[in-house]
């Protein structure tokens, strides 16, 4: 047998938007001022309760393996946040901690599919969903709504994507890459149709609390509350990353059927064994502390929102719909495709994307990488001052394209 890397790893595509963000730490090493509205994270310390509980738990000598699943006490702050948020009752061994919100996904997709199973992915979608199901020997099965439908498609649609073949439906709400928030209706709909058609709904909740204009989370677990036929086909995935500034933490976490969340815990025990010690107990604070601060940097991110979208809107042949949740803002250039910059050709996103950071040390991600051939995703998880001269080199840019 030859040396060499297998193909099912060769077929990965490496992340679009961590290869972006590397490379805007490269510049920047090098010297270089660079505007990034290319990494999903909140730039916000973490709150200092949580940085005192990772202290205090090396302190207190919390330096071995836990439980697979996670520790007793964080499991049991998850269920208190289901029962009080969502009104929905779970045991502890329906819940399982895992290294960040991202692992949740990956070992439930491993867990869930077999070669050949099929998972419905709404697009535009999060770089890592499309991968994350061939990595499980699954295929992923695309359904596209773009701007005019609010980025949200509809039950007809997703409907007719659904196949005897059909393991899952990933969603998103609030969404990465374009903020939108799914509804009541859709929702609703969206678990009949589970039932009915017997599939998996695999809902990445991670953005919950970054809502703007007053607009409610709405989670899959309030259906799942009312029917036990739609909890033993829902898992709820969440985290602790994005709503308290805690992403090098990499704690996550999955709540589901019992069944599923045994072989999940099962496959995490031979490949990854139990999350940080310190960091679950961090997270264990993080649930249960006064959460004023979540609504400080939800505050902030509202505000940082309005200034971008106002910026992009004033830019000729530029648009972007204001999104309801995360921090993310889709930007169509698709007026801008076809024109040039000197003597560089503007055919697509990715084109758009490159020439602005080697120009104008701007960092967006381009749409592709996000199924969408139209937009850029710029993060607003960036301070005002950078957004504002973010948006004074976009529009130098955009002026002089040909």
């Amino acid at each position: 047998m030859p040396l060499g890397i297998s193909a099912k790893c060769r077929s990965i595509a490496p992340s679009a938007t961590l290869t972006l963000d590397a490379k805007v730490k490269a510049l920047r090493a090098a010297g270089e001022k660079v505007i990034g509205f290319a990494a999903g994270e909140p730039d916000f310390d973490t709150p200092l309760p949580i940085r005192d509980a990772m202290k205090e738990a090396l302190d207190k000598g919390m330096t071995r393996y836990t439980p697979v699943p996670g520790t007793i006490e964080l499991r049991d702050a998850i269920i208190k946040k289901m029962q009080k948020d969502f009104g929905l009752t779970y045991t502890r061994d329906e819940i399982i901690v895992s290294n960040g919100a991202k692992h949740s996904l990956y070992t439930a997709l491993q867990t869930l599919c077999d070669p050949g199973d099929e998972v419905i992915i709404p697009t535009p979608c999060w770089v890592s969903y499309p991968e994350m199901v061939r990595m499980a020997g699954g295929v992923p099965i695309f359904v596209e709504a773009g701007e005019e439908e609010g980025f949200i498609p509809s039950l007809a649609s997703i409907a007719s994507a659904v196949t005897p073949k059909t393991k899952a439906f990933i969603l998103t709400s609030p969404n990465n890459p374009n903020g939108t928030v799914w509804g009541q209706d859709i929702l609703e709909a969206l678990a009949a149709l589970c039932v009915e058609k017997d599939f998996y709904i695999l809902s990445d909740e991670i953005y919950e609390r970054l809502l703007y204009d007053g607009k409610e989370h709405v989670s899959m677990a309030s259906f799942a509350a009312l029917s036990p036929q739609v909890k033993a086909r829902t898992l709820l995935v969440n985290g602790v990353s994005k709503t308290y500034a805690m992403t090098g933490f990499r704690i996550g976490y999955t709540a589901g059927p019992r069944d599923v969340i045994s072989a999940m815990t099962n496959y995490q025990s031979q490949a990854t064994s139990a999350p940080n010690t310190p960091a679950q107990y961090a997270a264990t604070v993080a649930l249960s502390m006064p959460q004023d601060c979540v609504e400080e940097m939800r505050k902030a991110f509202e505000t940082r929102r309005d200034l971008l979208v106002e910026g992009l809107n004033a830019i000729p042949g530029i648009h972007c719909v204001k999104p309801q949740g995360a921090f993310y803002v889709m930007m169509n250039i698709s007026a801008l495709l076809g024109k040039r910059l000197d003597d560089q050709f503007i055919a697509n996103t990715s084109d758009f994307a490159e020439a602005l950071l080697e120009k104008m040390h701007v960092a967006v991600v381009p749409g592709n990488a996000f199924m969408s051939e139209t937009c850029c995703r710029l993060s607003y998880a960036t301070a005002t001052e950078e957004i504002k001269e973010g948006l004074r080199r976009i529009a130098a840019f955009v002026k002089d394209l040909r």
